[in-house]
C-alpha cells in the first residue's frame, strides 16, 4: 500500500476510469461512469465481487422515491438531511449531507427504472432515527442479493470486472493519479494506467492496527466486515497529503447471534423487544440504535446479551434472509412461558421474569425508552448476541461528487473516493450512525463519483 511515480516503462494497459473495489459502491460507480460515456474497468481483490455489501442487510435509505409514493409515504431530502444531522449531533459536513440526501431518491429510482432492480420499502417497522420509512431493499432483504444483482447488471452492460487483482501501489505525478500496480494470484504484478481513479475499496475495519489506533473502544469486538478492508484508501490518501475526517467514526452492531455469527435485524428490538445481560437484567436504552448497542453489549459480562422478543415480532423479522438462517441454525430459542424461556436460555428465571414484568405498556422506563408497541406475549423468543464492528465511517475528505480534497482544501485533479473509502455522514463516533448510512454513501456517492467529469 505505497505510492510511487509512474513506471518508467509505461503501463501495461490504459483505461479512462479505473475503479478499485467491486462492492455496491464500485459497481454503482461503474454503471454511472459508463452511462456518462466513459471507458470503465473495475478491479477486485476477491475471487468474486462481494465485499462488505454482501454481509449487510442490503437496505438503502432514500427520500422521495416512487416506491415511497406508492406506499403512501411522504418524504423529501430536507427531512432526510435533518434526520442524518440530528443523529450525528450536527457533526457532519452539511454540504455532503445535502448531496447524499438529495441524491438518494434519484439513485434508487435510477437503479430500478434503468436497470430493473426490484426495490421495495420496508413498511412494517421503523428504524431508529428515521422520521419516515425510507429503507429500500430487494426481496430477500440481504446484501448478498444486492451485490449479486449489481454484478449481473454490470455484466449485462458489458462492464469489465477483473477479480483477484489487489492494488498495491498507487502511481502519481504530483497530485495527478496516473495508475496502479496490482498483484496477481501467482505473485506477479501488472500496471494499469488511468485518466482518473475512483477508490471504492471501503474502510479499514480489517486493519486491526488502525482500528486500535482510531477506535480503541471497539477494538476487541467481533469484526463482522470484510477482511479485505485494510485501509488502502486512507493510507494512500495520507501519503499524498489528502485530508481525512472523523477517523474514529464507525458502525457497530449489538445484535449478532453468538456463536453463529448471523446478523439479527434490529426490528426484534424496535417492535418491542429488549436486551438483557447474562444475569437477566436490562442494561441500557435500546432505542438509541444498533450501532451504539455494540459498545453497550460489549460492556456486559462476557460481552454477551440476549435479545428477548415474541413470535409476533419474529414474524416481522422473518422477511430477512439472515433471520431465517438464524432460525434454521437453532439460534432462535422459543418458549411458551417466561420460565421455559429462562430454561432454554440459561438465564436466571426470577430475574428474567422481573425484567419482562417491568417493561411499561405505553410509557417510559428507567432508561428513558418509550414503549408504544404491543406488549410481549407468549410464545416468547430469544437470541444470544454479541457486539460487532461492521465498518468504519471516517475516511478521505470528499465533496458531494466524491472528489478528494487535499489538506490545503484544494481538489485532486482526478482522484475520487466513495463509500467507506470516504468520510461518511455518521459524525465522529458510533452514536452518529443512522441506519443505512453505509450503503447510502456507497450507492449515492458512488453514483455521483462515477458520473462526475474531470475538466
Amino acid at each position: 500500500m505505497t505510492i510511487a511515480p509512474s513506471p518508467a516503462q509505461g503501463f501495461d494497459l490504459e483505461v479512462q476510469t479505473l475503479i478499485i473495489g467491486a462492492g455496491a459502491c464500485g459497481m454503482v460507480a461503474a454503471l454511472a461512469a459508463q452511462e456518462a460515456g466513459q471507458e470503465v474497468l473495475v478491479i477486485e481483490a476477491d475471487l468474486l465481487p462481494r465485499g462488505s455489501t454482501a454481509l449487510s442487510a442490503g437496505l438503502i435509505p432514500a427520500a422521495g422515491t416512487r416506491f415511497q409514493k406508492d406506499a403512501g409515504i411522504t418524504d423529501d431530502a430536507a427531512l432526510f438531511a435533518a434526520d442524518i444531522q440530528r443523529k450525528a449531533h450536527d457533526e457532519n459536513d452539511p454540504d455532503l449531507v445535502a448531496a447524499l440526501a438529495e441524491g438518494s431518491g434519484p439513485a434508487i429510482d435510477w437503479l430500478a427504472d434503468r436497470f430493473g432492480l426490484p426495490f421495495s420499502v420496508v413498511t412494517d417497522f421503523d428504524y431508529p432515527g428515521h422520521s419516515r420509512r425510507r429503507m429500500h431493499g430487494l426481496p430477500t432483504r440481504s446484501g448478498a442479493e444486492l451485490v449479486d444483482r449489481l454484478r449481473q447488471t454490470c455484466e449485462a452492460e458489458g462492464i469489465d470486472i477483473i477479480c483477484e487483482r489487489r492494488a498495491t501501489v498507487l502511481h502519481h505525478e504530483g497530485r495527478t493519479i496516473t495508475g496502479v500496480t496490482v498483484a496477481l494470484p501467482d505473485g506477479s504484478t501488472e500496471t494499469i494506467g488511468c485518466a482518473r481513479l475512483i477508490l471504492a475499496c471501503n474502510g479499514y475495519g480489517g486493519n486491526r492496527a488502525m482500528v486500535a489506533e482510531h477506535m480503541p473502544a471497539i477494538s476487541d469486538a467481533l469484526w463482522f466486515g470484510h477482511d479485505g478492508n485494510r485501509g488502502e484508501a486512507v493510507l494512500w490518501g495520507q501519503a499524498l497529503g489528502a485530508g481525512t475526517r472523523h477517523l474514529g467514526a464507525y458502525q457497530g452492531h449489538g445484535n449478532v447471534a453468538h456463536p453463529h455469527g448471523i446478523l439479527i435485524t434490529w426490528a426484534v428490538i424496535t417492535e418491542g423487544g429488549v436486551q438483557v445481560n447474562l444475569e437477566g437484567h436490562r442494561f441500557w436504552n435500546e432505542a438509541q440504535g444498533y450501532s451504539e448497542a455494540a459498545r453497550a453489549v460489549m460492556g456486559q459480562p462476557q460481552g454477551q446479551a440476549w435479545a428477548i422478543f415474541d413470535t409476533r415480532i419474529a414474524g416481522i423479522a422473518r422477511q430477512f434472509a439472515d433471520f431465517q438462517a438464524a432460525e434454521a441454525q437453532g439460534a432462535v430459542k422459543t418458549a411458551d412461558t417466561v420460565a421455559a424461556l429462562a430454561e432454554a436460555t440459561g438465564l436466571p428465571a426470577d430475574a428474567l421474569a422481573d425484567t419482562l414484568a417491568a417493561i411499561p405498556q405505553g410509557g417510559t422506563d428507567q432508561f428513558g425508552r418509550s414503549f408504544q408497541t404491543p406488549p410481549l406475549t407468549p410464545p416468547y423468543a430469544a437470541v444470544r448476541v454479541t457486539g460487532a464492528l461492521f465498518h468504519t465511517q471516517g475516511g478521505l475528505d470528499v465533496t458531494g461528487t466524491g472528489r478528494v480534497r487535499h489538506q490545503d482544501g484544494t481538489l485532486f485533479p482526478n482522484l475520487h473516493a466513495a463509500g467507506g473509502a470516504a468520510c461518511g455522514v455518521s459524525g465522529t463516533a458510533d452514536s452518529g450512525y443512522l441506519s443505512g448510512n453505509g450503503l447510502l454513501s456507497a450507492v449515492v456517492l458512488g453514483r455521483a463519483a462515477g458520473a462526475d467529469r474531470i475538466a
